[in-house]
């Protein structure tokens, strides 16, 4: 698909369209929830520069995709808008990432302790991408309590923040980089 026009002029005034043509605020809550979801979507690209490893470049990879998914999910006000095959999410995305999970810690040393975000340059980009991926969960849940949302969609964001920071302690030790553990006791 050719792309002809970039600029619409149709959000001058502060509107945008939903999918289904619905306008509503650029400050409203649904677009904090899929613009911090386009937003992660940029850092896992972002992040994808730093890793050698191919099978987590497929993975994540196959993360902005459904991320895609997530943001049509979100950019559809169901009570107006009936959802379309498209933006729905098989709970198959979930299971997906559940087991990525597993087998990453499977491979991990473990330590015990707070990791405090660093390391390597991928290391490093994955806590990004964890800590974006935990503000989009709290913007979706926000969304939640007065729209349609999925539960498998935050189940999904839910489950990738997982994802990152175990994919973080596995790209550390790809790149050789120490972890940095938080050493203040609690008290």
């Amino acid at each position: 698909m050719k792309i002809t026009k970039v600029y619409t002029k149709t959000g001058d005034k502060g509107l945008t369209s939903l999918v289904g043509g619905v306008r509503i605020s650029k400050s409203d809550v649904r677009l904090d929830a899929y613009g911090a979801i386009d937003e992660l979507n940029s850092f896992i690209g972002l992040l994808q520069v730093y890793v050698s490893d191919t099978k987590v470049t497929e993975t994540l990879t196959r993360i902005q995709s459904n991320l895609f998914v997530v943001g049509a999910h979100l950019a559809t006000d169901q009570n107006v808008t009936p959802l379309y095959d498209s933006a729905k999410l098989s709970s198959n995305e979930i299971v997906f990432i559940e087991k990525e999970i597993d087998t990453m810690l499977s491979e991990l040393p473990e330590k015990l302790g707070f990791v405090l975000p660093g390391g390597g340059h991928a290391g490093a980009m994955a806590h990004v991408c964890r800590s974006v991926c935990r503000r989009a969960e709290r913007c979706i849940v926000g969304l939640s309590s007065n729209s349609i949302v999925g539960d498998e969609i935050i189940q999904y964001v839910n489950r990738l923040s997982d994802y990152f920071f175990v994919l973080a302690k596995k790209l550390n030790i790809i790149d050789n980089k120490a972890e940095k553990i938080w050493s203040k006791p609690c008290k």
